[in-house]
């Protein structure tokens, strides 16, 4: 909804907005908050949409969505009508001798359907607390009630009727978290039955004999390469290395997921899988995305292929072409077995790996090369993922630093290939946009970087200067640190129906995601996209070209709250293990200073959290401190320590 109402404030054309955005467009005409002119329609000037931020003393602020206007129009308490932090609004604008100010005409959506809150006692009253805030919240039920419930309870309740609507478990289980991340972004695990009988229905074999229109590729020894356990087989590879064609099989979750079937109603509405360190909450039910459309080995699979032809001596891509296949991939390799062949060891290599290895080697040799090109025209930044190790209760064991592979760029590289050939396919529908860093923002960044007393000499061109940046960066050793900071500053990726910018941080004018379609809507959304391309169903084509802005922008905010919830979870796991390592003294480097309390990212034992610091002293960035623990909040997840003395 965000980016629709930021779209109305420049003006949409009506034909262009589908019917899950009808019931918003008549409540704004309600309100007299739209002008028609003709086909557009845009928000009327005296208006504005936006996220309530509310003060401590209960006064309240529109935050626009133009990210330009910032926060500019005060709405004092009785002028909120029963509007809460975050909540999206329509404001209508208020003139008085104050200055500008607003009220709260419409509220839009709710920041948050649900609360999850905790029971705890005060002065001998039974409290409920917001999980987030620790804040009480008043529920629909008395103390009488209230005190059937066991303290440290976790309720999730309706914002609205303030109602119960789930007993989620207690505080002190570390199995709940699960169920605390899902529940504040009204997320759930379980498909409806009828959604699950329609995966069922798919069968777990292919006939071959019922696609017999498909390109039959079952004699090409097509692998996989995934994490060790992987469930869900997106993508299989397979090079040609005389002829330079390199095949890209995709799952064909279009051939099962039809249109407006009830499959696709909660895969629109779930939009991306969510992967916990200990289990994955997927986007489309395990019969499909674990059973007949993953490329599991040994197996007939149906897949969307694209074969792209490379020019021997340039490298680039001459030709590519998109085709409905069957495959049959030789073997499920994980990134640790390929890792072993690329270094030369083949001591576990089985009598199968021979015929692939045939290829795979050379394969490599060649996306290195390509890398190179592709580097030198964008960017390339180092950085650190953390895989948590859970014990059986789901409590934090350790963390894994996790960096790139030679196997994982090699998977990676073969993928940005077909990702960047499918852009090319069509030019409405759903594309990878990235926009270019603000300025001001990059240049507040160097002013940071130049407190090291690195001298950055700035170029016009924009890669130029973060490669200077980059290049200062390894001299003294924090190669990492400043490139997190470089992707801090930059503008977060998002799906548009056009290409618009096209993709800054990989350099590519067009680019989109199309081999993930098991755990990604959009990737769904192009194939459907490129199959009626391919079939010249112009019916269908229009009918997407209609539909996809909107999609664009829903798969847009589905994928950020699908990280929040990964986000929200593993803080959880963090906070209780400081919670019970009070004593164990915390390495850790400093990341923020711009705010009222720095804030560090601990390094040793447990990396990756975040930890405000309680400290007079100075600190700067990329400072490295040992810290003490002071507090660590299960509920809302934050970690408070001192500077060990």
């Amino acid at each position: 909804m965000r980016e629709f109402l930021k779209e109305l404030k420049s003006g949409l054309s009506l034909s262009y907005v589908s019917d899950e955005f009808s019931e918003l467009i008549e409540t704004l005409k309600k309100h007299k908050a739209l002008k028609e002119e003709g086909d557009l329609i845009r928000l009327d000037n005296k208006f504005r949409v936006g996220q309530i931020s509310i003060s401590k003393k209960g006064t309240g602020y529109l935050d626009e969505l133009d990210e330009k206007r910032g926060r500019d129009l005060l709405i004092e308490e009785y002028n909120l009508n029963g509007a809460n932090q975050d909540d999206l609004v329509l404001v209508k604008r208020l003139f008085s001798k104050k200055g500008a100010q607003a009220k709260v005409i419409e509220i839009l959506k709710r920041a948050y359907q649900y609360s999850v809150v905790y029971l705890d006692k005060v002065d001998s009253q039974i409290v409920a607390k917001n999980i987030k805030t620790d804040l009480g919240m008043t529920l629909a039920l008395s103390q009488k009630r209230l005190k059937e419930y066991e303290l440290g309870s976790l309720l999730k309740v309706d914002n609205e009727s303030l109602d119960i609507v789930e007993i989620l478990g207690s505080i002190d289980d570390p199995k709940v978290d699960e169920k605390i991340s899902l529940a504040l972004f009204n997320k759930k695990e379980l498909f409806s039955k009828e959604a699950e009988d329609e995966a069922l229905k798919k069968g777990d074999r292919v006939d071959i004999n019922h696609f017999k229109d498909r390109v039959d590729l079952r004699d090409l020894p097509f692998c996989t390469i995934d994490p060790v356990d992987a469930k869900d087989f997106d993508d299989a590879i397979y090079f040609d290395k005389d002829k330079y064609e390199l095949y890209v099989a995709i799952a064909d979750v279009s051939e099962y997921v039809v249109e407006d079937t009830q499959l696709d109603k909660e895969a629109k509405q779930r939009g991306f899988s969510i992967y916990f360190p200990h289990k994955s909450i997927p986007m489309l039910p395990r019969s499909l995305s674990e059973g007949i459309c993953s490329l599991k080995p040994d197996l007939d699979r149906l897949a969307f292929t694209v074969k792209l032809s490379i020019d021997k001596e340039s490298l680039k891509l001459k030709k590519a072409e998109f085709f409905e296949s069957v495959i049959h991939s030789n073997r499920r390799f994980t990134y640790e077995e390929v890792d072993r062949f690329l270094e030369g060891d083949f001591s576990k290599k089985r009598d199968i790996d021979d015929l692939i290895l045939e290829y795979l080697l050379p394969l490599q040799k060649v996306l290195l090369k390509i890398k190179k090109q592709r580097v030198a025209n964008g960017c390339e930044f180092r950085s650190t993922e953390v895989r948590m190790i859970l014990d059986k209760d789901q409590n934090l064991l350790e963390t894994k630093k996790e960096e790139e592979t030679p196997s994982h760029a090699l998977i990676e590289d073969a993928m940005l290939l077909a990702n960047k050939a499918a852009a090319r396919e069509f030019e409405k529908g759903i594309f990878r946009t990235h926009d270019y860093p603000d300025p001001n923002k990059l240049e507040n960044l160097i002013k940071e970087i130049e407190k090291f007393g690195i001298d950055i000499k700035e170029s016009e061109d924009i890669y130029k200067t973060i490669k200077e940046i980059q290049k200062k960066a390894n001299l003294i050793d924090l190669r990492e640190e400043i490139d997190l900071m470089l992707i801090r500053s930059q503008k977060q990726a998002l799906y548009t129906q056009e290409v618009l910018n096209g993709h800054f941080g990989l350099g590519f004018s067009h680019y989109t995601h199309f081999t993930s379609p098991i755990r990604r809507y959009s990737d769904l959304i192009v194939h459907r996209i490129i199959k009626a391309k391919l079939k010249n169903n112009k019916q269908k084509i229009e009918y997407i070209n209609k539909n996809s802005k909107v999609i664009a922008m829903r798969v847009s905010e589905l994928e950020r709250e699908a990280s929040m919830v990964e986000w929200d979870f593993k803080d959880r796991k963090y906070a209780r293990w400081f919670d019970s390592h009070k004593d164990t003294p915390i390495k850790a480097v400093i990341i923020d200073v711009d705010g009222s309390v720095p804030i560090s990212l601990s390094l040793e034992p447990i990396y990756g959290a975040r930890i405000f610091i309680n400290s007079e002293k100075e600190l700067n960035i990329f400072d490295k401190v040992e810290l003490t623990i002071n507090r660590s909040y299960i509920t809302n997840t934050k970690v408070i320590a001192s500077i060990k003395t």
